[in-house]
């Protein structure tokens, strides 16, 4: 920045450091605020000559660091790396000398970078303290009279400050602060305050050495003047390098003026001498730091100041800010209907012009004033020509070298209907056995209400707001065709076109191949069987009856083995083929162990523990049905019930001999019993139990933490090294466990360690010392890759899969959850060069949280343990509350704290936003509530937010997902909508709601109402909720009424009102009459008028439609009849309709309710519903009752038998009976109607009905299961048959005893067929052989 006058610019901010005023706290500005920027500072262990040795100390604001940068005169100096991130080091000077002498300041280092640098320590020469530095730090809240506090802060502790102003010889206050800061206040700031202020500081034991003095404060009283203007010529928008003037004009000459940039003010301060009663401040080439916002003041002589101008924003940027449009009410609009384009961009007093694409000119111009008046593009009766994507553009009026950037655009829609959604399904459109799938309905733009059917159940249907359907299959009643439609907030009763139709399969689709093929083959080995059984049963039998062949024996046996065997086989190959279906992955699902409980104790004795002791136990698993304690592994010492905190208590009372020994505790579950927790040792009295040591694998170089975990709360911990008497490191009294560090682990730190538990207070009382803990230093792969793919915070029951990777080849893998292995995956197993191994989790149970982490070795080599993983399974603690400070809409590049309230202390916080995987934040919290910071915010951070606690002792246990919380970043609050609820049109003496609806949620709201044309007054109190309720209404609630944010919160953020709603009651008057012409019914596309006839001139008259809250139309005419003329109706317009009116004397005050009149909007009625009772089969002698059921009321049925010309009866209720005498009740039936009043307009016919019976075909039912059995016997009995038949042209013909054959050889061949039955006979004596000739006979085949 150049001044008109560089050298009084220069001088005078040397003299000013800040000017404040306490007119100016309502701007909410902070001067001194400076968060990311360190604090540099000296100490000296020579109080009384510093000098002699200084150290400089420099502190990171808010976070730790791991680098720090010391600049001496703008140079770099130092740097120190500490061996550990920290908040804060030291640089040693030594003596100061000469060459010590400078300006110094220091720096950390952040993940962007290098910090901004400390404030300047300016060291002088030996004998002379620092000049301090001096600002002014104000109250928030404005009032007359404002308090002021002026800090002073030196650079050494223990310092005496002085204050003084100038005209006063003597301190007007001094401070001898316990800090390196002293806070001089001044009370209610009056003329007398003002003037110019110093600071000074001196030792306390010497009181002759002071410091130089601080640069001078002015303080000015403002409010005395009236405020000026700040303008900007040629404009607020400039590019970089080109010159600007701002001009402060007041209406008082001879003032000095001066003008202050907010976002910069101890180094943005600048003043001019007027010329007349107005300043120039000259820009001569702008710089991209010149943006920002200026106001201007002016004082007289007497430092008496005006007001502060209104506050002007400056943009150097040589790239036009990003304009946004929006289309109210919704970018979907009905032809006919009315839209605005709401454009609006971050730079004010600049004009807006709109643009619709493949148009060179501007369709509408909106100027300066315009806007300031909230007003928006507006079309008008809109058309198919009217739809395009427009976008909207800065109007400036000087000239300018700024390029314009792209505009966001929105496509405005013109439909008679809004266009089809889209429908997905997840995971997939086939069921699963026990799984449901979830329809998603989606739009890009704002819906009301989704609408999901069934097209194989027309009246079945299902309505969503945020467009996610759940469906099951039970029973298989899940499976068929959907399709969904919607409607928006402008067309409440305008259904969107239908989206594409999507088929869910299941148990009656082509999944059901698999069980059929299951049961197939089970069914066809169990004939299989039966039937070899049965041709052995058969082949023994004819062996025996008709002594056939050996050949034909094996011959058959073999056959039908054989086909045994080839079935046997080919089932096997279908089912190996089934099993294969599945691709072959390298998942290895994790099989969860029952949750291993805690064990601890308690006492009311903190000194002497043993005099009264209690065992609690505490199971992870929210299903623990009981607690079971077991000692020294024999005897189960007592049964516990799980109470809702899934702990129980064992109590022991005092100590004895009796209760020494070691404890362990299961918990029971439904099924199962869980591993036994840690072993508690109680080894008698005045004895600690022993506890428990274990670190993670030591890694050269890198810090280690050793665990100790005692049994009782309240003790102190102490680490021990095996050859070392004294502890090696000690620990106050930190819950029941306790971590020693040890911050770089070398060779020297190896060797065995163990640590001991001690009551808080002397004399201690030692516990026994726990096992010893060898750490060994290995050498070590790196550590793995470690992530999980679904996020560290799920639902019990969804599916996590944990991936563990490496750049190394021909790895196993292990998995731990809390330090204790729980899967792995051998390298023998996986694929050559596999460097990676998925763990997964089917369904996560409760039981399953906790920290996950993985390594992979090879052989003797192991790797460093992954970086851990939090798994927190949510839905077992109630759910928490979530709530932004000081508000959910934020300015952009503000603060914003949102804070999660849980229901219990001690737990762990997660911040998460909706469409980021994993968490934003964690947070720990002694109490029940955590605060998390979003820091300097930006459009990108708007969005959903929502918050869950966890405990990190069993489990990761988690709490419901908070209820999501919206985010808005944004310089002006959405414009809210106003309804009333039942209707906007009330009857005298009723209740109505007023609603007062808008997406920022956690904001109250305020009702007004318009009393006059410009005046509003408040008519209730906030409501949170948006109600406002109306009792009893009357004539005093006639009105209009609006709405609008209520935020409890200071903000400069604007807020718009909402719609004006105009309150009718009705009964006040005579009621109208209203007539449809030319008649209540008629075609789509045909006009239509409806007529309301009142009884009082000058009125104004109403049409109203029942559905729907708001009047329709309204009309004045001039004489008794309002004429409503409805063009190109559609079926939309169908209903019941009515009309009132009110007279202009007494707007609002409206007659009673005319008649109903229903109109019908079709070419033809729709089609009825035809049904049969009791059934559609006709049974002997019985008759069947057709019922015809149609939408409408006073109609005519007629029903239709095909075959016969004429129709056949007709009915005014719709029931026919229909009897099968000689079967001509058979046949196809169709039913219609008519209107009573419209005799020659038929409906459309229904859907045609069969009816069956001894005539026609029978009634059979045949199921898929008989279906295959059947076929599957005739195949086996046909492939038994076959074989059977080949065999049997293979049977030897026999012959009879006259044969030319021997019949020796028949009895040779016989006696071998019946050995069997002559077992017991020498076949070498003569009489078997005379026996065998003897029974030969003739063999029939």
């Amino acid at each position: 920045m150049t001044l008109d006058r560089p050298g009084e610019g220069a001088t005078m901010l040397q003299t000013f450091t800040l000017l404040l005023f306490c007119a100016g706290l309502s701007l909410g500005v902070t001067p001194m605020v400076m968060p990311s920027q360190p604090e540099l500072w000296i100490e000296s262990n020579y109080p009384q000559a510093p000098w002699e040795n200084i150290t400089l100390w420099c502190k990171s604001p808010f976070q730790i660091s791991s680098k720090f940068l010391l600049l001496k005169d703008k140079t770099q100096m130092t740097w120190i790396r500490p061996y550990r991130k920290t908040f804060q080091v030291s640089f040693p000077i030594g003596a100061l000398t000469q060459a010590n002498t400078g300006l110094y300041r220091c720096c950390y280092w952040k993940e962007t970078g290098w910090s901004e640098p400390s404030k300047v320590l300016e060291l002088e020469a030996p004998g002379q303290l620092p000049k301090p530095i001096f600002w002014i730090q104000t109250e928030t809240s404005p009032r007359p009279g404002c308090n002021v506090n002026i800090l002073c802060r030196g650079w050494l502790q223990d310092l005496v400050f002085m204050l003084f102003k100038e005209g006063y010889a003597e301190p007007v206050d001094y401070q001898v602060p316990t800090g390196r800061v002293a806070i001089f206040s001044i009370a209610d700031m009056t003329p007398e305050s003002e003037g110019v202020y110093i600071c000074r500081t001196h030792i306390q034991l010497l009181p002759t050495l002071w410091s130089e003095p601080s640069n001078p404060l002015k303080l000015i009283v403002a409010g005395l003047y009236p405020k000026p203007t700040l303008t900007a010529y040629p404009g607020p928008i400039m590019a970089p390098g080109e010159s600007l003037n701002l001009r402060c004009q007041g209406p008082i000459y001879g003032m000095t003026f001066a003008l202050i940039r907010l976002d910069d003010l101890e180094k943005s301060f600048y003043l001019k001498r007027p010329i007349k009663n107005e300043a120039y401040f000259f820009f001569r080439e702008l710089k991209i730091h010149d943006a920002g916002h200026y106001l201007c003041f002016y004082y007289d002589g007497s430092y008496r100041g005006s007001l502060f101008s209104d506050i002007l924003k400056i943009w150097v940027t040589d790239t036009f800010p990003k304009t946004w449009l929006l289309a109210q009410p919704s970018p979907v609009v009905q032809m006919g209907q009315n839209v605005s384009l709401w454009c609006r961009g971050p730079v004010d007093g600049v004009g807006l012009a709109l643009y619709k694409k493949g148009e060179d000119k501007p369709l509408q111009l909106l100027d300066t004033t315009s806007i300031y008046d909230d007003t928006s593009f507006f079309l008008n009766n809109v058309t198919s020509s009217d739809a395009g994507i427009y976008s909207c553009h800065y109007l400036l009026s000087w000239k300018t070298s700024i390029r314009m950037t792209s505009h966001n655009t929105v496509e405005l829609v013109v439909v008679d209907k809004p266009p089809k959604p889209s429908l997905s399904a997840w995971p997939s459109t086939v069921f699963k056995l026990g799984k449901a799938i979830t329809l998603q309905c989606r739009v890009p733009h704002p819906v009301l209400e989704f609408c999901l059917e069934w097209e194989e159940r027309a009246t079945s249907q299902k309505f969503s707001v945020d467009g996610d359907f759940i469906i099951s299959n039970v029973e298989g009643k899940g499976t068929g065709t959907y399709s969904c439609t919607y409607r928006i907030e402008a067309h409440p009763n305008i259904w969107s076109h239908r989206s594409e139709p999507l088929k869910l399969m299941g148990p009656a689709g082509f999944l059901t191949w698999n069980h059929v093929l299951n049961e197939t083959i089970r069914l066809f080995l169990i004939i299989q069987l039966v039937a070899l059984l049965f041709v052995v049963l058969w082949i023994r039998w004819k062996c025996r009856r008709l002594r056939i062949r050996e050949a034909w024996l094996l011959g058959t046996a073999q056959g039908v083995t054989m086909l045994f065997i080839l079935t046997a086989l080919l089932c096997c190959a279908i089912s190996f083929a089934g099993l294969c279906t599945g691709v072959l992955t390298e998942e290895t699902e994790i099989i969860m162990p029952t949750p291993k409980p805690e064990l601890w104790a308690e006492t009311n004795f903190p000194l002497a523990p043993w005099k009264n002791l209690t065992l609690w136990c505490r199971s992870p698993s929210g299903s623990t049905k009981e607690f079971v304690l077991l000692k020294d592994g024999t005897g189960w010492i007592a049964t516990r019930p799980a109470s809702e905190q899934v702990r129980a208590a064992f109590p022991l009372g005092a100590l004895t001999q009796t209760h020494t020994g070691s404890y362990h505790c299961h918990s029971w579950e439904e099924m199962a019993v869980s591993e036994p927790s840690e072993a508690l040792e109680l080894v008698g009295t005045d004895i600690l139990p022993k506890p428990v040591i274990s670190a993670s694998p030591p890694v050269r170089g890198q810090e280690l933490q050793i665990r100790c975990k005692g049994w009782l709360a309240g003790m102190g911990f102490a680490l021990y090294k095996e050859g070392m008497q004294e502890p090696v490191q000690q620990l106050g009294a930190v819950g029941r466990e306790g971590f020693f560090t040890i911050r770089r682990m070398e060779d020297k730190d190896e060797g065995n360690y163990s640590c001991r538990t001690h009551t808080e207070k002397r004399p201690f009382k030692w516990s026994e010392p726990s096992e010893p803990l060898e750490l060994v230093i290995k050498e070590m792969y790196p550590k793995p890759f470690f992530e999980t793919w679904t996020g560290p915070v799920v639902t019990p029951g969804s599916r996590v899969t944990f991936n563990c990777s490496t750049p190394h080849q021909h790895m196993s893998f292990i998995l731990y959850k809390d330090g204790s292995e729980v899967a792995s995956s051998d390298r023998s197993w996986a694929s050559p060069g596999a460097s990676a191994a998925h763990f997964l989790i089917v369904s996560v149970g409760i039981g399953d949280g906790g920290n996950y982490s993985c390594r992979y070795y090879d052989f003797a080599i192991w790797s460093e343990p992954s970086d851990p993983v939090e798994l927190v399974v949510t839905e077992f603690y109630p759910k928490p509350t979530l709530l932004a400070q000081p508000g959910p809409v934020v300015l952009p590049g503000k603060n914003v704290t949102l804070r999660c309230q849980g229901a219990f202390q001690g737990m762990r916080f997660a911040l998460l936003q909706e469409g980021i995987p994993g968490p934003l934040q964690f947070r720990s919290a002694l109490g029940n509530s955590a605060d998390f910071l979003l820091h300097t915010v930006g459009a990108e951070d708007s969005g959903n937010y929502s918050c869950v606690y966890y405990e990190t002792t069993m489990s990761n246990r988690g709490s419901y997902l908070s209820k999501p919380l919206m985010i808005w970043v944004t310089d002006t609050f959405p414009k809210p909508r106003l309804f009333a609820e039942p209707s906007s049109v009330v009857p005298v003496g009723q209740n109505v709601t007023l609603w007062c609806q808008g997406p920022v949620h956690g904001v109250g709201y305020i009702l007004h109402k318009e009393i006059e044309a410009t005046s509003v007054q408040l008519w209730g109190s906030t409501s949170n909720d948006g109600a406002f309720p109306i009792t009893n209404i009357s004539g005093a609630s006639i009105g209009r009424y609006s709405c609008c944010y209520h935020p409890d919160w200071t903000s400069l953020i604007k807020i718009q009102p909402s719609n004006t709603l105009e309150l009718i009651v009705t009964g006040l008057l005579p009621k109208p009459s209203l007539l449809a012409q030319p008649g209540p019914m008629v075609a789509p596309g045909e006009n239509m008028t409806l007529q309301c006839q009142g009884e009082l001139a000058d009125s104004t008259f109403v049409l109203l439609k029942k559905g729907i809250q708001e009047p329709l139309k309204q009309q004045r005419p001039s004489g008794y009849r309002a004429d409503f003329w409805m063009p190109s109706v559609s079926s939309e317009d169908s209903g019941m309709y009515s009309c009132v009116y009110y007279l202009d004397s007494a707007p609002l005050a409206a007659s009673n309710h005319s008649d109903s009149l229903e109109i019908w909007v079709t070419d033809k009625p729709p089609k009825p519903s035809l049904s049969a009772l009791p059934s559609t089969v006709f049974k002997l002698g019985k008759d069947i009752t057709l019922q015809c059921r149609g939408p409408l009321p006073g109609v005519e049925f007629v029903l239709e038998h095909d075959g016969e010309e004429a129709p056949q009866q007709f009915s005014e209720d719709g029931d026919f009976v229909i009897n099968n005498v000689e079967g001509k009740g058979i046949g196809n039936y169709s039913c219609s109607y008519r209107l009573q009043a419209y005799p020659n307009i038929w409906s459309e016919p229904s859907d045609t009905l069969e009816l069956v019976g001894a005539a026609g075909p029978a009634a059979q039912e045949c199921t898929v299961g008989n279906i295959v059995r059947s076929t599957l016997i005739v195949v086996v009995v046909v492939a038994l048959g076959v074989v059977l038949a080949i065999e049997w042209k293979k049977w030897p013909r026999l012959q009879t005893r006259g044969s030319e054959t021997d019949g020796r050889d028949h009895t040779i061949a016989l006696e071998e067929c019946n050995q069997e039955g002559d077992l017991g006979t020498n076949t070498n004596s003569p009489s078997s052989v005379s026996q065998s000739t003897s029974v030969e006979q003739p063999v029939p085949i």
